[in-house]
């Protein structure tokens, strides 16, 4: 009864915010695909150089010379926590609005970046490396700031709302409990999306890379 109560709190939520929700998704994409589109503009010089450095990355990988899988661990759930939680602070500011959307847009873009540099280098088998080693854990990581992005925006306007509409008589208290337990949810998904990456990731590049010898 509890778990359908809060479906349906969960549905009335995101279809009230829809707009908010719809407009992130769409900055996102267009993040990812500016990204690649940045790839197509880079000089022959610039690719080879930025190859190079995968190249030896790659190498390390294949050879297992990276860091152990806890310290891997550990390096990406504090990346990503802290990116949640800066989106987090500033859904509380006022001011956080803009911020929260371009550091959404330059994550996309990275993403964007990184694939189309892949698969502009070595064709399929960078599409394969790609999937291996990028998509895995952004099933988990990219909603989860998809949905921070989206809830800190909508947050921060209420903020506005309260601060400056009389009118707005709306209690800021139980939403703020909310708020705090987003955040706890995100960085516990985050956790699972860290030890993909960790744990998981790693070993399906180095199959990958041996197979094909890269």
């Amino acid at each position: 009864m509890k778990k359908k109560m809060y479906q349906n709190v969960a549905a009335n939520y995101f279809r009230e915010h829809s707009s908010i929700f719809l407009f992130i998704i769409v900055l996102f994409l267009m993040g990812v695909i500016f990204g690649a589109i940045v790839v197509n503009s880079m000089s022959f010089t610039q690719k080879q150089d930025l190859f190079y450095y995968l190249s030896q990355f790659f190498g390390e990988v294949s050879s297992g010379k990276v860091a152990p899988n806890s310290d891997l661990f550990v390096q990406s759930f504090f990346h990503n926590s802290k990116f949640i939680f800066f989106i987090w602070v500033l859904g509380i500011s006022i001011i956080g609005v803009p911020v929260i959307l371009i550091l959404l847009f330059i994550k996309g873009l990275v993403i964007g970046f990184t694939v189309g540099f892949l698969v502009s280098q070595m064709s399929w088998k960078g599409f394969l490396l790609a999937l291996v080693s990028i998509l895995p854990q952004n099933l988990i990581i990219i909603p989860v700031f998809i949905i921070m992005a989206a809830l800190s925006v909508s947050f921060s306007l209420k903020m506005i709302k309260k601060q400056f509409m009389k009118k707005y008589s709306h209690p800021i208290l139980p939403e703020f409990k909310k708020y705090i337990f987003v955040l706890i949810l995100a960085v516990i998904f985050i956790s699972g999306a860290s030890g993909i990456e960790a744990f998981f990731s790693p070993g399906l590049m180095k199959t990958i890379m041996n197979s094909f010898k890269l």
